[in-house]
């Protein structure tokens, strides 16, 4: 059977995609017009304009007559895709944009923690638990760190039972696989990760929103801290 014309935009999609966020085509820089772009990829018309449709919607590109296609501004782009996500871990991120993921983190998880100390069901509850006898696991190599880590952010976002939130999950995990890369941990979780993790459930579990707030600020603020740092290393350098 012949790939439809949706999936080999999807195809190009992806591929321009990754080659925006590596660095391949910068901000500013020109895309291979429509008709090359069929050529390069041996493609149809109708798919590549359907490509480049869905990369503008995305915020990656713009495409007008006679000014051809560019990639926009990052300003623009639309960070909470997906696709756009995936295709940041598949490229280079840098300690700046960890710090960006990181500062919006900060303003995210606290909040979303209190949420999840008011309005969490007994299931919600149930989940944050599991999630934190993976990080307890872990402190022994007895399950993945990074995994369990992700595990326990995801499940007090959905605890917070804000729809919003809850559609921020995909953002969370891509900050959190962004900064396993940078800080490069192979080991297992500490103990002192697991109790500051274990804090925040137990304000969660026994309603306690300031408390599950502070908490949860605590370990951003120490992340964000030591990202800083890195960044003051590099910059004096």
């Amino acid at each position: 059977m012949e790939p439809s014309h949706r999936n080999l935009a999807h195809q190009v999609v992806h591929e321009l995609g990754k080659k925006i966020m590596e660095g391949t085509y910068k901000v500013g820089d020109s895309l291979p017009s429509e008709a090359d772009l069929c050529t390069q990829f041996n493609i149809s018309r109708t798919a590549t304009r359907e490509a480049v449709k869905m990369l503008t919607a995305k915020g990656l590109i713009s495409s007008r007559p006679r000014q051809g296609i560019k990639v926009v501004d990052s300003k623009y782009w639309n960070l909470f895709d997906v696709d756009v996500l995936n295709w940041i871990l598949l490229g280079k991120p840098d300690l700046y944009l960890l710090r960006h993921f990181l500062q919006l983190r900060l303003a995210i998880e606290p909040e979303a923690a209190s949420l999840a100390a008011q309005f969490a069901q007994e299931s919600d509850i149930e989940n944050i638990e599991h999630a934190l006898v993976r990080m307890k696991n872990a402190t022994n190599g007895q399950d993945d760190t990074h995994e369990a880590d992700i595990d326990f952010h995801q499940s007090v976002l959905c605890a917070s039972n804000n729809p919003f939130f809850i559609q921020l999950n995909n953002f969370i995990e891509t900050a959190l696989k962004i900064n396993i890369r940078f800080t490069n941990r192979l080991v297992a979780v500490t103990v002192e990760e697991y109790q500051a993790h274990v804090d925040i459930f137990e304000h969660i579990k026994n309603k306690e929103p300031q408390a599950a707030f502070d908490a949860a600020l605590i370990t951003q603020k120490e992340t964000l801290a030591i990202v800083n740092n890195q960044i003051a290393v590099l910059e004096s350098k």
